[in-house]
């Protein structure tokens, strides 16, 4: 099997930190997500399925452990390196599109790509190319506010895979659809998923979902534990 692109060992966190009311949330998780994997991860509300996708994206630190992207351990890189990562390695999926309003579909895709130092012209065609893959692409030239709510999220796929990332994360992505759209949507996100050989960890409640990836894992008292292999 390919090297992990995602490797968490030991993962600890919690909240305020040496006082009498510190809330542990974490307590020693770890994970393997290598390319082409898709894990779901599964836990109630509040069980800090949302902490740990953040300190896998390197939105967050962890107060001990390691946090390896394609085998660098940036739990506590610097916030440039950890930047430049986050940008050229991870993409996010949230259970809100938080696409931004005043730009088109497309422009949504280009933006980060410009950012990153691609040209226009290269990324107006992977925006297409990506828009397309999903079923929207002929709604790249329209806002947010005149698309469907499953098509505001499979634009927000599209965008979070626009720098061509090695690792997908996603939290709850189909958690405000209904559970027609969300079959749709989850469709098209595992369709671009398998395309590009990504790496996923994917934090959903809808068990149906989570037993058509390739594993599920549980978070159980700040531990993950494997709940199986699905497939």
């Amino acid at each position: 099997m390919s090297e992990a692109v995602l490797r968490l060992d030991g993962i600890e966190k919690g909240y305020n930190h040496g006082k009498p009311n510190e809330i542990r949330v974490l307590r020693g998780a770890s994970v393997l997500v290598h390319p082409g994997e898709v894990v779901a991860l599964v836990a109630p509300s509040g069980a800090g399925k949302s902490t740990l996708l953040h300190i896998a994206g390197l939105l967050d630190t962890p107060d001990a452990g390691v946090v390896e992207i394609g085998g660098v351990d940036l739990g506590r890189a610097p916030d440039r390196a950890r930047t430049t990562a986050r940008r050229a390695q991870i993409g996010f999926i949230y259970q809100f599109h938080h696409l931004l309003p005043e730009f088109t579909a497309a422009e949504n895709i280009i933006l980060p790509q410009l950012a990153h130092g691609i040209s226009r012209g290269a990324a107006e065609a992977h925006a297409q190319e990506l828009l397309e893959s999903v079923g929207v692409g002929p709604r790249s030239g329209h806002r947010p506010a005149a698309m469907s709510g499953g098509e505001q999220q499979r634009v927000a796929f599209c965008r979070a895979l626009a720098n061509r990332p090695a690792l997908l994360l996603a939290d709850e992505p189909t958690g405000n659809l209904d559970p027609e759209t969300s079959e749709r949507v989850f469709g098209a996100l595992m369709g671009l998923v398998r395309g590009r050989g990504l790496a996923a960890l994917i934090a959903t409640h809808n068990m149906e979902l989570a037993a058509r990836m390739d594993r599920v894992l549980r978070l159980d008292n700040g531990v993950l534990v494997d709940a199986g292999v699905t497939t």
